[in-house]
């Protein structure tokens, strides 16, 4: 594993640490009139999602973790898992829902993510920031119910439950905020 210097952290980088994976949310180099420089650093667990703050002295050496992110297409599900294939050289991988995190619920058949891998492993999916998904439960608006604001739950095609304006129905394709799981807006008529 190639050793970095805490002098040369950059945000987003990921490191080995024996606590785990972490990506390092933020640092910042600190020299005190007195004693020597040191670097405090925010990193973020990798695979649970849990924020720590570390203090090293000034050029330190970390384990530097090199993520292997690799363009994938999900093809179907298998039970508890879903099958993507390498857009590259078309292989096949079976990713558990667990490792694909809130991702899995803006995926369907035939959509690109770019998987995060690190020995074998998926940590992490990126996403873009915003899918198109069919509604395929939702009580109808009731005429003259036009409340400004007014929400009403719907059930996307991929099973995940969100809040829409009163005036989606079934069959209406939206656009949904893949980092909130937010409605944004319904697309086309």
């Amino acid at each position: 594993m190639p050793a970095v210097s805490t002098n040369d952290l950059k945000n987003g980088m990921s490191l080995n640490l024996q606590e785990g994976l972490f990506s390092v949310v933020e640092f910042q180099h600190v020299k005190p009139g007195k004693g020597g420089a040191f670097v405090r650093t925010k990193l973020k667990n990798v695979r649970t999602g849990a924020v720590i703050e570390r203090t090293y002295r000034a050029d330190e050496k970390l384990d530097q973790a090199l993520i292997d992110k690799r363009e994938m297409q999900y093809l179907y599900p298998d039970g508890d898992s879903f099958v993507f294939m390498d857009t590259t050289d078309y292989e096949q991988i079976n990713a558990p829902r667990t490792a694909l995190g809130s991702a899995a619920d803006f995926l369907k058949e035939g959509d690109s993510a770019v998987l995060q891998m690190y020995e074998g492993e998926i940590v992490g999916v990126d996403l873009p920031a915003a899918v198109e998904l069919e509604i395929t439960e939702t009580e109808p608006g009731v005429q003259g119910d036009r409340v400004s604001g007014a929400r009403k739950p719907a059930t996307l095609e991929t099973g995940l439950q969100i809040q829409v304006p009163l005036f989606v129905n079934i069959g209406d394709r939206v656009k949904v905020d893949t980092r909130s799981g937010e409605y944004l807006t319904r697309v086309g008529s």
